[in-house]
């Protein structure tokens, strides 16, 4: 049975990648700082809950320690976890600043450095790192979510050269504006400009970039690339 890591598997995305991932038989460790017990009691394969701040390299540690001790090995690794604290760059604190890059890009890279040494030793492994058309077009009041997102691009453009030679694979999902909560508290008249600039006329699901995860999981032959999600918004 593969094992999987999901980060912010709590909610939203990453509860739904979570479930997709149970659904394919994949034994799944989520990793987030809320309680996701009752989560964990719907999936029908094997499964972890530990609180995790994937911002702490030493956290990180452990936490990927605990899998592998419990569960011998780990096959993927889904980098999910973020947030955001929005505002113009001329008045962002340096607090919100190194927060988002601390939690949305170095925390995608400790887990994927700890994730590699066991992947390396197996000689095989995926990882997808959830990123945002933000990072790739920019975003008005979004200068940290942007520069961790356009990192983590750029990251994962170089571990997938680094370790296509030990058949790890290593792909990124860029979605658009996904039916979240977070996209709920939107008021209706931005909704409305929005999905106006949206050729599929509507907001994305999130079983829809599930779905997504789960076919890179297996796509054996597709590495360093970054899948855009956006009903069209961008083409």
């Amino acid at each position: 049975m593969k094992t999987a890591v999901v980060t912010g598997g709590g909610r939203g995305i990453g509860a739904s990648i979570v479930k997709r991932l149970d659904a394919d038989g994949v034994q799944v460790a989520i990793f987030d700082l809320k309680s996701t017990d009752d989560l964990s009691s719907q999936l029908k394969n094997p499964s972890k809950v530990i609180s995790v701040d994937v911002s702490s390299p030493e956290n990180v540690s452990c936490a990927i320690k605990e899998v592998v001790n419990e569960w011998g090995r780990l096959d993927i690794l889904i980098n999910n976890a973020g947030i955001t604290k929005d505002c113009l760059a001329i008045r962002m604190s340096d607090a919100d600043w190194q927060k988002v890059l601390d939690i949305n890009l170095s925390g995608a890279f400790y887990c994927a450095r700890e994730a590699l040494k066991v992947m390396m030793k197996q000689r095989e492994g995926v990882i997808i790192n959830i990123s945002s058309v933000i990072g790739m077009r920019g975003n008005m009041g979004q200068a940290n979510y942007a520069a961790a997102k356009g990192g983590l691009i750029a990251l994962t453009k170089t571990l997938a050269k680094e370790m296509a030679e030990r058949n790890i694979r290593v792909n990124a999902i860029a979605p658009g504006f996904i039916d979240t909560e977070m996209t709920k508290r939107l008021p209706i008249t931005v909704k409305d400009e929005i999905l106006k600039r949206i050729p599929l006329k509507r907001f994305g699901r999130i079983d829809e970039v599930a779905e997504l995860v789960n076919f890179l999981t297996g796509a054996e032959y597709i590495t360093g690339q970054v899948i855009t999600i956006d009903g069209g918004l961008f083409i």
